[in-house]
């Protein structure tokens, strides 16, 4: 229930809202920083050659039609490539791929100097075939929403190579694995 002259909040207007108050930036950091997230990277060629970023906000929409959902910082030097991509490929990494987030996570490096590392699906875009899952997509939809995009993607098609792995966590600014160590039911 919002409070007394309070304007209503409408999902067509995603901006800041400052005459409404609301968490800082740090406080909001705070509180998601105890929420663990799935890590990705997701990567994509609008014809300017290949980008990827690694992504801990990639998450499951729909299973009929498939789709996806993951955000880009605007700050992101992947951004405006991706923008522009009519495709991606969402890349969802386990334990053995940290070396492949960490790369994917750094500023300034080239993510594709080393051809050993990623090739190209027939249909052109970049991918890593290490990956145990990649899923290739068609952009259906971006949100700007402050200072990040929110993209929607319908999954076309997926290797998946391997279903009993470790999942690469991103945690409280670390990284970590599930496996058998961290399961709490029976």
């Amino acid at each position: 229930m919002r409070e007394q002259n309070q304007p209503a909040l409408h999902v067509d207007r995603v901006q800041s809202l400052p005459e409404l108050g609301g968490l800082s930036a740090d406080e909001f950091k705070l509180a998601f920083r105890n929420h663990p997230a799935g890590v990705a990277v997701i990567t994509a060629d609008a014809g300017d050659g290949p980008v990827g970023l690694t992504a801990t906000s990639v998450f499951s929409v729909s299973a009929e039609p498939a789709l996806l959902v993951f955000s880009i910082s605007g700050q992101s030097s992947s951004a405006p490539t991706i923008q522009k991509a009519d495709t991606v490929v969402v890349h969802l990494l386990d334990a053995d791929q940290l070396d492949v987030a960490k790369l994917f996570a750094t500023s300034g490096v080239d993510r594709f100097a080393d051809r050993s590392g990623w090739d190209r699906l027939i249909t052109g875009e970049p991918f890593l075939p290490g990956a145990p899952v990649w899923i290739r997509g068609r952009v259906i939809n971006r949100m700007e929403a402050g200072g990040s995009t929110v993209v929607a993607v319908h999954a076309l098609q997926a290797n998946i190579s391997g279903t009993n792995v470790a999942p690469l966590v991103y945690h409280n600014r670390t990284w970590h694995h599930i496996g058998e160590h961290s399961r709490l039911d029976g």
